[in-house]
């Protein structure tokens, strides 16, 4: 199979919504042959070449002009290490190409921290990246934050990234219910972002694609306000990909706009991709760097059964990074609906699950409610046997 076999349909658009004055989000599509990205008057077909197709999504935060900064650097910075350190090889390697994408998201993590380093009054900036590349008839993807990817096989939508959110950990903790977190206060809070931590780990997923799937990207500004069966129903009615952003951006819109919304679409098609079944498994499947993933043929892929909860709820508040201090830098205030984790986020977190230690006229933990049960049961039993025994020597 040759590049040549796959061709791929692609737009993207960005809309600053109701609310924002600027838009602080970025996207890329680019053609690693030449590590060039592409513009969208209209609709683009491209043919990928050994290299493959880079489609990336970067939704900036911190106030001012920093999440702007921050998600135009997240892009160029991973184009440019791309452009240095894969479209100059041979580029065949399934592996490679995914822990280059992996690698390359690190070193954005690393400019950009250390522009905010650089400049005090951007302290705290960053952005999600979700960076998805194809290569052969396979899609690598690597995730930081809540942007989001999602994939149209045969009508039916679903998400191929996981959300790095407070949310999404305490579903997963079985802290809380999908609904329940679908309206929390709390439930546009990130525990990952490019940029205001030194460390960041990435999730790098896969997924063998099929002649005819549609590849949405979006920021939150969309996935936020706009629910998975509805980005579906649009998909299906959608004639084309110009009509399938825009009419996604409107339903964003019309829910209010809270936040920047970007939308990229991609449709693949051509003899190079087999056909879909059935028994396709499509969703939130882990690379394991040191695998290779099949090109061809085309096995079944299987989802990997999911990992049971092992952390603490403590663990799960703790994993995130610590916020930019606003009181020491009050320009720096969350533009967007997202925004990083916070202390005060933590403790209200930790009361509304009552996680917290429980005071002295709280609730007791279940082993001393037990063993306090158990001291009622014996001094009842003793009190009646008492009884009965006066009762009984009074008789004589």
């Amino acid at each position: 199979m040759s590049g040549s076999d796959i061709v791929v349909h692609v737009y993207g658009v960005s809309d600053v919504g109701r609310t924002r004055e600027h838009n602080e989000d970025a996207f890329m599509v680019a053609d690693l042959d030449k590590a060039q990205p592409l513009t969208f008057p209209a609709e683009q077909t491209q043919v990928p070449g050994e290299h493959g197709t880079l489609f990336m999504v970067a939704d900036g935060m911190g106030g001012a002009a920093a999440g702007e900064i921050a998600s135009s650097m997240a892009v160029d910075v991973i184009l440019s290490e791309l452009r240095g350190k894969w479209s100059s090889g041979p580029g065949t390697d399934p592996k490679v190409f995914a822990v280059t994408l992996h690698d390359a998201t690190e070193v954005a993590n690393d400019r950009i921290h250390e522009y905010a380093s650089e400049h005090p009054e951007n302290r705290g900036m960053g952005t999600t990246a979700t960076v998805a590349g194809i290569l052969g008839d396979t899609l690598y993807i690597a995730q930081v934050g809540d942007s989001r990817a999602y994939l149209m096989r045969q009508g039916e939508v679903r998400q191929l990234t996981k959300d790095q959110s407070l949310m999404q950990r305490l579903i997963e903790a079985g802290e809380i219910t999908a609904e329940e977190a679908e309206v929390s206060e709390r439930r546009n809070i990130i525990l990952q972002a490019l940029g205001p931590e030194a460390a960041i780990k990435v999730d790098i997923t896969h997924q063998q694609l099929r002649r005819g799937d549609v590849l949405v990207l979006c920021s939150d500004g969309l996935s936020g306000v706009v629910r998975d069966h509805e980005i579906q129903r649009v998909a299906r009615e959608s004639s084309d990909l110009v009509t399938l952003c825009h009419q996604l951006i409107s339903l964003a819109n019309e829910s209010g706009g809270p936040d920047n919304i970007t939308v990229v679409a991609a449709r693949f098609e051509g003899e190079g991709l087999v056909l879909p079944t059935d028994g396709d498994a499509v969703g939130h499947q882990t690379f394991a760097v040191g695998e290779t993933t099949p090109v061809t043929p085309h096995p079944r892929l299987e989802v990997s059964a999911p990992t049971p909860p092992h952390d603490e709820l403590t663990e799960v508040l703790n994993a995130a990074p610590p916020a930019a201090d606003h009181a020491a830098f009050p320009s720096l205030q969350p533009t967007g609906v997202r925004r990083a984790l916070t202390p005060a986020d933590i403790e209200a977190a930790r009361a509304a699950l009552g996680a917290g230690a429980a005071d002295a006229s709280g609730p007791q933990p279940k082993g001393r409610k037990r063993r306090a049960a158990v001291l009622i049961v014996a001094v009842a039993a003793i009190v009646v046997l008492v009884y009965g025994l006066v009762t009984y020597l009074r008789t004589k």
